[in-house]
């Protein structure tokens, strides 16, 4: 009996120890993700030597498997899986006979729909790809877009300020050799094209590394970049279920995308599901009012946010209403943590799987949060990762004052910083994500590229963003290069200073930049604030001082202070900062309807006022110092 309870006694220590060690290190997630990036592989290989790499084949598959089941829901038609492989196909010959190729690239300047979809698989197959344009864009930064593409058919679908911006360049267009044809008179021809499957020579050609989309940068520092999907990303979103990396993990989901198809993380994400056979449910775009009578009609147990998406649901004013639904996770990036535990608890979500990546795709993060332990964070590493990708993925010192690469004078290498520190973070070229370079633009691609950074002849893409990653394995975003800013000697850090005042009641939305003045070093901290209308008439903005300066270093404190009437964000709910900047504090420059204040004192005082032309004059004259 003895040696029975010594052995049982053992075994629960065991058991226990192994936990413990299992907690700490999360050994089976990060196995779990090894071993799906190896079953990839190992298809991806197979589907090239069967010139099988188009995604069409898995929409095709499902098809098959179970025609009737539902594959898009939209205000505006439902698909069942055959019935969307069908529209595929009658789009894939409709493009045949307008002339496109296997190979070619055919521009959408569309919004999302499930025309958006089925165009976009009559693409992939026939072996062609779409070039995603951003149908807000006008004149210079359009007809760039559609140069960068090479794309000579332009398939037009969407409010009527979209056709408009097109027909102010159809001159350009006419003497560029561009078709734009308007969807809405071609729809009927669609759809009455035969059916019939594209056949596999269309295909074969399709390499790992041709593009299944391209994609462009926001363009807010100048025009956008264009960067391709290679297939063999899509590909790998299309295997998710079968390697497991697909972050849909229960039979019958319903996924809510209603952020642009244009941008990547609402097409690719729609696309992904899509391939995999969960039902999407479409909306044309983001609208608050909408929003959760969508989520509700469309019985969706996931939906998709970017950036200040979040935000402005919770802005809203709360309702009996606001935990009938079915979401249970809602996968995004750009939730902010002043709003992660707000939104969580509301609404009663049960996971928050926040994702951190770009257009360009080489440095992917996910954090698939339930509960506390991760929350906050844009990706979690367990020791194994941690090991794997520590020659990677690199934080390194920047010199804030050029925003180049801080190298040691004696070896001219890098400083690599502690991970729990953080730095901006580099990804080693060749990793396990390639960087395909922008689109016609060596100049831009060699500019992300650095050189001897830690030996003689090695590359690394700069990232831009700088992170740290904790003891824990836990990444946290702190800032993009250019958001931080110099003042009194001092870095300060936009994310930090926008989280803390984010916090002050009335204040739905607060965008940090800094901004030059007139004989003084470095920029001073300024925010534009976004305030809930019923507070704006109440707000004490001695009181929001005094909150800053109790939460945030003196020199990070905002000397500035910008009233928006709209929040400044980009199409895809990204904050804005670039005009922000670019107008500063001069009175010439800031719209009229906004009002500018600054802390009374010339900095020294306890709350803020009206900043005025004199007080501007005076900074230029040098009668005031900050």
């Amino acid at each position: 009996m003895e040696l029975v309870t010594t052995a049982a006694a053992a075994a629960a220590a065991t058991t226990a120890g192994l936990a413990y060690l299992e907690a700490k290190f999360h050994f089976r997630k990060d196995l779990h993700y090894i071993r799906g990036r190896r079953t990839l592989r190992k298809m991806l290989e197979r589907a090239t030597r069967e010139k099988r790499l188009s995604p069409y084949y898995f929409i095709e598959q499902n098809a098959r498997e179970d025609p009737n089941y539902e594959a898009i829901w939209s205000r505006v038609g439902c698909y069942t899986r055959k019935e969307m492989y069908d529209r595929a196909n009658q789009y894939g010959q409709w493009f045949l006979a307008q002339g496109v190729q296997p190979g070619n690239l055919v521009a959408l300047f569309m919004i999302n729909s499930p025309d958006f979809i089925t165009a976009w698989l009559g693409l992939l197959a026939i072996g062609a790809a779409p070039a995603m344009i951003n149908f807000h864009l006008t004149s210079k930064a359009l007809l760039h877009c559609l140069n960068i593409s090479g794309a000579k058919l332009i398939l037009v679908d969407g409010p009527p300020d979209a056709h408009a911006r097109i027909a102010a360049v159809q001159s350009d267009l006419d003497a560029q050799g561009y078709r734009v044809v308007d969807l809405a008179l071609a729809r009927p021809e669609v759809y009455a094209t035969d059916a019939r499957r594209p056949g596999d020579e269309l295909r074969a050609g399709v390499q790992a590394h041709s593009p299944s989309s391209m994609f462009y940068t926001s363009g807010t520092t100048g025009l956008p970049k264009a960067c391709n999907l290679p297939i063999g990303a899509m590909f790998g979103h299309g295997a998710g279920n079968v390697t497991g990396l697909n972050p849909v993990d229960r039979p019958n989901e319903r996924y809510y995308v209603c952020m642009p198809y244009y941008h990547g993380t609402g097409g690719i994400n729609a696309m992904a599901q899509v391939l995999c056979g969960t039902t999407l449910c479409v909306a044309p775009k983001f609208s608050v009012s909408g929003f959760w009578r969508d989520i509700r009609d469309s019985r969706a147990t996931w939906f998709v946010y970017v950036g200040e998406t979040l935000r402005y649901l919770l802005a809203a004013p709360p309702s009996d209403d606001d935990k009938n639904h079915s979401v249970h996770t809602i996968y995004g990036n750009g939730l902010r943590p002043d709003v992660w535990d707000k939104f969580r608890d509301r609404f009663g979500i049960e996971r928050i799987h926040e994702f951190f990546n770009s257009t360009e795709g080489v440095f992917p993060l996910d954090n698939v949060c339930r509960g506390d332990f991760q929350k906050h964070s844009v990706g979690h590493h367990g020791l194994l990762l941690r090991l794997k990708y520590r020659d990677e993925y690199v934080p390194v010192a920047i010199d804030a004052e050029t925003g180049d690469i801080a190298r040691d004078p004696d070896t001219g290498f890098a400083y690599r910083v502690p991970y729990a520190l953080g730095g901006e973070v580099l990804v080693r070229i060749p990793g396990e994500r390639v960087f395909g370079g922008y689109v016609g633009n060596e100049a831009a691609t060699e500019k992300k590229l650095e050189r001897n950074v830690f030996a003689k002849g090695d590359c690394f893409y700069r990232t831009g963003d700088a992170l740290r990653r904790d003891d824990d394995g836990r990444w946290f975003f702190m800032d993009r290069l250019g958001d931080t800013f110099r003042w009194k000697g001092e870095n300060v850090s936009t994310t930090e200073v926008s989280e803390v005042l984010g916090k002050f009641p009335g204040v739905l939305e607060a965008n940090v930049y800094g901004v030059d003045l007139p004989g003084h070093d470095g920029k001073a901290g300024a925010v534009a604030l976004h305030l809930d209308p019923e507070q704006r008439a109440h707000f004490s903005h001695e009181a929001f001082l005094a909150h800053a300066r109790k939460h945030l270093p003196r020199y990070a404190v905002p000397v500035f202070v910008r009233h928006l009437r709209e929040a400044s964000t980009t199409h895809n709910n990204k904050q804005n900062k670039v005009p922000l900047k670019n107008e500063g504090v001069h009175p010439d420059k800031v719209a009229s309807t906004d009002d500018v204040l600054w802390i009374d004192r010339h900095g020294k005082g306890v709350t803020y006022i009206p900043f005025t032309r004199t007080d501007w004059d005076d900074l230029h004259a040098g009668k005031a110092r900050l």
